[in-house]
């Protein structure tokens, strides 16, 4: 798989449906593959969207790692990998997204799509634009944090 990036904007139409941009449609499947992607809940009022292997490594790291004992642990599992569901692209390349996760992400109709490498996040572009000025300055910090990185 390529890496996935970029940002893309479309509209949620009134089934709940969003075109999948074509690039990121054809670095995620290839050779007739099941155009399949797992979709879940993240922690910034978005979603995140992965393939079945990316998805399965992740879980599987998660899983391996959580306690149900530990109430952290619990939260992680309940937030992240319960509302976890596997959506197949229809035939036109749009991804139905369910009501719940469109609720949890508060998606309505424009809609940011990003490519961040091995997983894509999935926006109601008002509460994209709203994160970006509200994390500005954080964001600054956190490149500076990178400083040591050389190229």
């Amino acid at each position: 798989m390529k890496l996935l990036t970029g940002e893309y904007r479309n509209t949620l139409d009134e089934k709940g449906r969003i075109l999948f941009p074509v690039k990121l449609r054809n670095e995620l499947f290839s050779n007739n593959e099941k155009t399949t992607l797992i979709v879940t809940q993240s922690f910034d009022r978005c979603l995140w969207l992965y393939t079945v292997d990316e998805w399965a490594k992740l879980s599987s790291k998660i899983m391996d790692t959580a306690s149900p004992f530990n109430k952290q642990n619990r939260l992680v599992l309940r937030s992240l990998i319960a509302p976890a569901q596997e959506i197949e692209l229809d035939k036109s390349g749009r991804l139905s997204i369910p009501q719940s996760l469109r609720e949890y992400a508060n998606l309505t109709k424009d809609c940011v799509i990003l490519g961040i490498n091995k997983y894509i996040e999935l926006w109601d572009l008002e509460t994209y634009s709203n994160y970006l000025l509200e994390n500005e300055e954080s964001l600054k910090d956190a490149a500076e944090a990178l400083s040591e990185i050389s190229f």
